[in-house]
C-alpha cells in the first residue's frame, strides 16, 4: 500500500504550493481527453521533478482508470501520494478549477467558434497534437508496463478485445487486475 512520499508537516510550504500551481497549470492546458494530462505528469512529474517514478504514475493512471469518475482522479491520487491529503486537495483543486473558470468565459464566445473556420482549424490542430501527446506517453508507459510475456499477452489482448469487439474499458481494468493477482498467486 502506498503512503505519502512525505507527510505534509514534513513538506515545505513552497512544495505545496508547485504542486498546486503545477495541477493548476495542468488543468489550464488540457484540452480533449483527460489522457493527455499523462503527458504532462510523466515530463514534469516524474522526468524534470523527480516527485514521481514512472511505476508510480501508471499505478495513478491504474487508479484513475479504476475508479469512478474522470481521468482527473489520477491527479487527486498523484496528490495524495505527494502530500498527503492536503496535497490531494490541492491537486483536485488545481485540475478542476480552470475548466470552470474557462466554461464560463467561453461559453459566450462558443456560437462565434462554431462559425469561425480559423477556430475550426486551431481545434483540429490542438486535437491532432493532444493525439500525439497521448501516443507518445502510451509509448512511454508501455516500456515501463510491458516487461514480461504475461503482461505483452494481456496488453494485445487487451487492444484486440477494445479495438475489435469494443469490449467496455472497465471490463478490461477489472480482468487485467484478477489476471495480475491470479499470475502473482500462481507464478510468485
Amino acid at each position: 500500500m502506498y503512503t505519502p512520499a512525505l507527510p505534509f508537516a514534513a513538506w515545505p510550504a513552497d512544495k505545496l504550493l508547485r504542486l498546486g500551481l503545477f495541477f493548476l497549470k495542468v488543468g489550464s492546458l488540457l484540452f480533449g481527453s483527460g489522457m493527455v494530462l499523462f503527458a504532462f505528469i510523466q515530463r514534469d512529474v516524474v522526468a524534470t521533478y523527480g516527485w514521481l517514478t514512472q511505476q508510480q504514475l501508471l499505478d495513478a493512471i491504474a487508479v484513475g482508470q479504476a475508479t469512478p469518475g474522470p481521468v482527473f482522479s489520477s491527479a487527486t491520487f498523484i496528490g495524495y501520494l505527494l502530500g498527503s491529503w492536503p496535497g490531494a486537495v490541492l491537486a483536485t483543486v488545481g485540475i478542476f478549477l480552470p475548466s470552470f473558470v474557462f466554461v464560463a468565459i467561453l461559453s459566450r464566445f462558443m456560437p462565434w467558434a462554431r462559425k469561425s473556420p480559423w477556430a475550426r482549424t486551431f481545434l483540429d490542430g490542438v486535437n491532432v497534437a493532444s493525439l500525439g501527446l497521448m501516443a507518445g506517453v502510451a509509448w512511454e508507459l508501455g516500456r515501463t508496463g510491458i516487461i514480461d510475456v504475461f503482461t505483452i499477452v494481456l496488453a494485445v489482448v487487451s487492444f484486440v478485445l477494445v479495438f475489435r469487439f469494443k469490449v467496455n474499458s472497465v471490463w478490461l481494468i477489472l480482468g487485467g487486475g484478477a489476471l495480475g493477482i491470479a499470475y502473482k498467486v500462481l507464478f510468485g
